[in-house]
């Protein structure tokens, strides 16, 4: 491993987050093995800047080939990758697969959950309806469908989504993309894995995906132990050492 990367994961670990709960944290179960699950606009490849670092510390980390059609495929994929794991696994999610966390994470084996930008709702809550008592966010205006699937514009990927990100890199993320099925949108969650299980959230500041506002709101509602990282809906590329050493709190180093 390059010295310099690792000295630099130690450090990020060792510095305060800029914590914005009003609660302290329980303590939470050490964990052996990270379960990442990426959301709309993606795929798994998303979490190659925070994979390395978890590795470094000595977890075992997969992540999650989501299929992007319906919720209850979505899960079912997660599921079946939790099934693998031994012993007590974090389980994170970015963007829409906050949703999959929420329902997927009353597995047993999971001691903690960790929301990157996500969505964080109750059980059969309409996620739409809530989102629209804050200000619609850019992204949203840049959707395009070809029939049932759906996907962001180039300009709006660059702009709203990836906007922190050198835009040769923006390009490449774009590239690879997947669609997204409309009935993916509609499925609701049936339980909320956060009303019982540690949670961590992840506001991105700078976010043209999903209004800050909103993060903030369901971060607070779960409880959960918050972060504010001035960042694009993309924080887990731009900044991966913060979203690394959240990880690393939820599992218990």
């Amino acid at each position: 491993m390059d010295r310099r990367f690792f000295l630099g994961l130690l450090a990020a670990a060792a510095a305060p987050l800029p914590w914005s709960s009003a609660r302290a944290a329980d303590p939470v179960p050490a964990a052996r093995n990270v379960v990442l699950v990426h959301g709309l606009f993606a795929d798994g490849s998303c979490w190659t800047e925070v994979i390395p670092r978890l590795q470094a510390a000595g977890l075992n980390v997969t992540s999650v080939q989501n299929p992007l059609t319906t919720l209850d495929e979505a899960v079912a994929v997660t599921q079946r990758v939790l099934a693998r794991q031994e012993g007590p696994t974090v389980l994170v999610g970015h963007s829409f697969a906050g949703m999959i966390v929420t329902e997927a994470g009353v597995d047993p084996k999971v001691s903690a959950l960790v929301y990157v930008a996500a969505r964080a709702p109750d059980p059969g809550e309409d996620y739409a309806a809530l989102a629209m008592q804050y200000p619609t966010p850019p992204a949203t205006a840049g959707i395009v469908y070809d029939g049932d699937e759906g996907r962001l514009s180039e300009a709006a990927f660059l702009r709203d989504f990836a906007g922190d990100l050198p835009e040769a890199r923006a390009k490449v993320l774009y590239a690879v993309q997947e669609p997204f099925h409309k009935a993916l949108l509609t499925g609701r969650t049936k339980q909320a894995a956060w009303r019982s299980k540690p949670s961590f959230y992840a506001v991105s500041t700078e976010d043209r995906t999903i209004n800050p506002d909103l993060q903030r709101f369901m971060a607070k509602r779960m409880g959960a132990e918050t972060i504010e990282v001035k960042a694009s809906h993309l924080s887990l590329i731009s900044q991966p050492d913060i979203i690394a050493t959240l990880i690393l709190k939820a599992a218990g180093q």
